[in-house]
């Protein structure tokens, strides 16, 4: 699936991952591809990703949104 994290001052990763973890405001949640559409909104915490190379990623983030659609997840953090 295509991810996107964007905050207010710069875009910090575009790219393919097999799975992301967010901290979600009423808990952590993950996705995998093909996930069901939804927006969720994030609390302070960690974005934990692997890539389509199964290298690990991480950002951490103030709080945010997240919309997932059609295989295309895009976060908008603090």
């Amino acid at each position: 699936m295509k991810l996107e994290i964007i905050t207010p001052d710069k875009k910090l990763f575009e790219g393919s991952v097999k799975s992301a973890v967010f901290p979600g405001s009423e808990g952590s949640f993950g996705l995998l591809n093909n996930h069901a559409p939804m927006i969720a909104t994030l609390k302070a915490g960690t974005i934990e990703l692997t890539e389509e190379s199964n290298n690990k990623v991480s950002f951490d983030v103030k709080g945010g949104v997240v919309e997932v659609f059609k295989n295309k997840v895009t976060v908008l953090a603090e």
